[in-house]
């Protein structure tokens, strides 16, 4: 299956987390189930490769490229309010590097994030 593809949205919406917030004030909305630009689209999964960032404090230049309709009708220089927007399929490290940016998170919810991808930098 298509990890983008529409999924079963048989099962009522969840409640939306709270945002995350940041020790230097940062804030973001970040949602992932069966409604949300997520992979997998699914409720409540183990993790999640890819989640769905929402209205942002404060622009942020680590997920400009991800804005819904960047690079179509939105260019990085435009006047865009990048705070109003959404940012659908973020990859779970870019989100950890967001937080750890702005200081760590100390507070607000996190879906489960599959950060798999993350090599490790330790010798061998």
């Amino acid at each position: 299956m298509n990890k983008r593809a529409l999924p079963d949205l048989s099962e009522a919406p969840k409640e939306a987390r709270a945002a995350v917030v940041c020790k230097d004030g940062f804030t973001m909305s970040v949602q992932a189930s069966a409604y949300h630009y997520c992979s997998p689209r699914i409720h409540d999964a183990e993790g999640y490769l890819e989640v769905e960032i929402g209205y942002p404090r404060q622009r942020e230049p680590l997920i400009d490229e991800y804005v819904e309709g960047f690079g179509l009708w939105i260019d990085k220089d435009d006047d865009f309010d990048f705070t109003n927007a959404v940012y659908p399929y973020v990859p779970a490290e870019v989100v950890l590097e967001v937080i750890m940016k702005h200081g760590g998170m100390i507070g607000g919810n996190l879906p489960n994030l599959d950060l798999s991808n993350i090599s490790n930098n330790e010798e061998e």
